[in-house]
């Protein structure tokens, strides 16, 4: 099959197994697998226009619906923390896809920026699996699994889960999620893999409760990215290079996504933490590594 935006010719059955394999494990962490995705397209495929990270955004839009409704259904949807997430990442998507289009529009430059990110996302990952002892029971599925006692006010987010209490500032969280929005626009990633970690090592909550909020904050934070990159190529805003979404290759990406997020977040309980996390943070540094230092 031929992809016009990406300007490659691949068998249509690759772009989905990937996509599935991929989003099964990092759909665990509340990550759902953009940011492996974009390596794959970059160095594999040779895809590396602008409109890679737009077809990124696709791939999450169609793929992160099945893992959404797991979350829900087993009451882990934590919809307080989701919303500050998306009131904070929206508008930092905006400025990132101007940022992508205008400064990192060659790919070694772009490859870059990827490496660094992943590099340190990874690192904090690393530290907080060497330092951090798991609390009494955080990982014991026969409790109550399920996110109760939610309090939100202007100061904090607070809710108990497995018989412990977490609070989080809510001012923080709503910078920090700018923050992210600003990378994850650039990136093409929505900003989940970006704001999982930072929550899990920073605010130190169980990844088993923000998963899912980090998932819909990526959902609709892509919904708006793809938005602007098609708009942005409708009105020719760069007559020399692709802006707009490979949709054949996103939505045979998405389709796989949708398996694997799905399957990922009914099998998150049954993995402990430390083990999705150690998945996560391997990734994360193998793919730095390689743009940073054999690209």
């Amino acid at each position: 099959m031929y992809f016009p935006v990406a300007d490659i010719n691949l068998s249509p059955f690759i772009p989905p197994l990937v996509a599935c394999v991929i989003s099964f494990f990092t759909s665990m962490a509340g990550v759902s697998g953009a940011f492996l995705l974009l390596p794959f397209q970059v160095s594999v495929l040779g895809f590396t226009s602008p409109a890679v990270s737009s077809t990124n955004h696709l791939f999450n839009i169609i793929a992160i619906p099945g893992g959404i409704y797991r979350f829900i259904k087993e009451g882990r949807m934590l919809w307080p923390l989701t919303w500050l997430v998306v009131i904070g990442t929206l508008p930092g998507v905006v400025a990132g896809v101007f940022i992508r289009i205008t400064y990192l529009p060659s790919p070694q430059a772009f490859k870059i920026f990827v490496g660094l990110v992943l590099l340190y996302i990874g690192i904090k990952l690393c530290l907080d699996l060497i330092q951090k002892k798991s609390p009494p029971n955080a990982h014991d599925t026969s409790s109550d699994f399920t996110i109760s006692n939610v309090i939100l006010s202007i100061k904090s987010l607070r809710y108990r889960f497995n018989g412990i209490d977490y609070e989080v500032n809510t001012a923080s969280v709503t910078c920090l999620s700018l923050i992210v929005g600003l990378i994850g626009g650039i990136y093409g990633i929505g900003g989940g893999a970006i704001i999982a970690p930072f929550f899990v090592t920073i605010y130190k909550l169980p990844i088993h409760t923000v998963a899912g909020a980090s998932l819909m904050g990526t959902f609709i934070t892509s919904a708006f990215g793809v938005l602007i990159f098609q708009l942005l190529s409708t009105f020719s805003f760069s007559s020399t290079q692709h802006i707009a979404p490979d949709y054949r290759l996103g939505i045979l990406f998405g389709l796989g996504g949708i398996v694997g997020i799905y399957l990922g977040a009914r099998a998150q309980r049954f993995f402990p933490a430390k083990t999705i996390k150690t998945i996560l943070a391997s990734v994360l540094l193998f793919t730095a590594i390689k743009y940073l230092f054999f690209s």
